[in-house]
């Protein structure tokens, strides 16, 4: 059964609304982005209510002017106070009618509303709003109540910029207003859905940094279990990687015990084998030649398990093996291999095409060991017959170890170059292919799988470019 992870995860972080925060960058983010969508759209209405203003004091000025009309002239002062005008002048085609309360002010700013566009009421509130309009405005416009009549009235520049200012005011808070309660509703959604998911994954990150062999320090199976979703996704990856590495320690933890044994048994081992190769040096005076060869071949065995002690040593030590390079004629080395490894299959046949004439700077002992392995997994899996070919891919070179085998289980496949868990026979160790594997990059190249099948298994050894002396 999924369960939510513990809260205290949320409290190793940092607090939610810290200028650094994502949680406080989302939401200072979302208030910023709908203020300025806010701004945008307060542009075009602040013009627009400047003309509905200007239209207003057109329509009460008429309606003004008939009451006057009406009464004999009536209160002008009232009427003019309650139209928002300083003066009225109608103008139609019977005549002129004048409503004044006293002197005019002389305008300094005139406005024609029949022929003023939107573009040109935006930019005027705007200069009304900071304090750049005129005190006294001269304003024009066809009577919306009667087309036939133009009415002329002279109104107060700062009652129109106290009126722009206080719809901007109003407008800028009901803004923030928005842009608060939106912000917080974004950010509370994308908490949940994204913020919160990353600390669990990044908890889950510093955990796994500080201790990785230890499993269950956060709840990833929560994550791993909601929604099919990319955040679900890197979840289940980074608990993938998380097995994978820790795997991968115990395996290293394994190696380096085991490179702890090695060394301390190899003196010993060395001791034994020191005495091996003294009988095998007095067997080399017998007058017999076949016991000479056999001599031979006995010291030259006895070097290489030695040698091999070392490496095995080498390899559980962290760092690439050592190299010592020199001049290789790959045929004859191949050749050489194929001898050591055909006595483990009589009908065993070595197709031999690399060219006499290849040399490369290599380390002759551990090339060695990396075709002794190839041969002898091929010829204990069933082989009968080995190729091996030389391919050049810009510049570089590859030597191609081809065998007539059953092929690799897919088990095997999945954790070929594996120690411990790569080896196809029973009671392998699996180090040979990890072995082998380090020794060749260790040169600059690599080792790989190229196809493998019922018709038989082809593995790819890659040499750096840097590696030709001599083709």
């Amino acid at each position: 059964m999924l369960t939510r992870p513990p809260k205290t995860l949320a409290g190793r972080m940092r607090p939610y609304l810290l200028p650094r925060s994502l949680p406080a960058r989302v939401l200072w983010l979302t208030v910023g982005i709908i203020l300025f969508v806010e701004m945008v759209i307060l542009m075009p209405s602040l013009g627009r209510q400047r003309e509905a203003f200007l239209w207003e004091r057109i329509t009460d000025a008429h309606l003004a002017a008939f009451s006057a009309a009406h009464d004999g002239g009536g209160d002008a002062a009232a009427l003019l106070k309650l139209a928002g005008c300083e003066s009225i002048r109608l103008v139609q085609p019977g005549g002129v009618m004048v409503l004044s309360a006293g002197p005019v002010m002389r305008p300094d700013e005139k406005i024609d509303l029949d022929q003023e566009d939107l573009a040109a009421s935006m930019g005027r509130a705007d200069m009304e709003v900071l304090g750049f309009g005129g005190r006294h405005i001269w304003l024009s416009g066809t009577s919306p109540l009667e087309n036939s009549m133009q009415v002329q009235v002279v109104i107060s520049g700062a009652a129109l910029a106290a009126y722009l200012r206080a719809y901007v005011w109003h407008i800028a808070a009901l803004s923030v207003i928005i842009a608060l309660v939106t912000g917080f509703l974004v950010f509370t959604a994308l908490n949940r859905l994204l913020v919160r998911p990353m600390r669990m994954i990044t908890a889950s990150i510093v955990g796994f940094r500080q201790d990785p062999e230890a499993a269950g320090f956060s709840d990833l199976s929560w994550l791993s279990g909601r929604r099919d979703d990319e955040i679900s996704e890197a979840a289940r990856e980074l608990a993938a990687m998380q097995d994978e590495l820790r795997a991968a320690l115990w395996r290293n933890a394994r190696l380096a015990a085991l490179g702890i044994s090695v060394a301390k048994i190899s003196h010993d081992l060395r001791n034994i084998l020191t005495s091996a190769l003294l009988v095998a040096d007095r067997l080399q005076d017998a007058a017999d030649p076949m016991v000479k060869r056999a001599a031979d071949t006995l010291i030259g065995a006895v070097e290489r398990a030695a040698e091999m002690v070392s490496r095995t040593v080498d390899f559980a030590r962290e760092g690439p093996p050592a190299i010592t390079r020199g001049p290789v004629a790959l045929r004859d080395l191949v050749d050489e291999v194929g001898n050591v490894v055909r006595p483990l299959e009589p009908g065993f046949v070595l197709a031999n095409h690399v060219p006499g004439s290849l040399v490369l700077a290599l380390d002759r002992t551990q090339i060695y060991r990396v075709l002794v392995n190839l041969f002898r997994n091929a010829v204990e899996a069933g082989a009968r017959r080995i190729e091996v070919t030389v391919e050049g891919e810009n510049g570089g070179t590859r030597l191609v170890v081809a065998d007539d085998g059953p092929g690799l289980p897919a088990k095997v496949q999945e954790n070929l170059f594996r120690p411990f868990t790569g080896s196809g026979r029973r009671g392998g160790t699996g180090l040979g292919l990890a072995i082998a594997r380090d020794l060749v990059r260790a040169h600059g190249g690599d080792l790989f799988l190229r196809s493998t099948g019922e018709h038989g298994t082809v593995f790819v050894l890659g040499l750096a470019t840097a590696d030709l002396v001599a083709g």
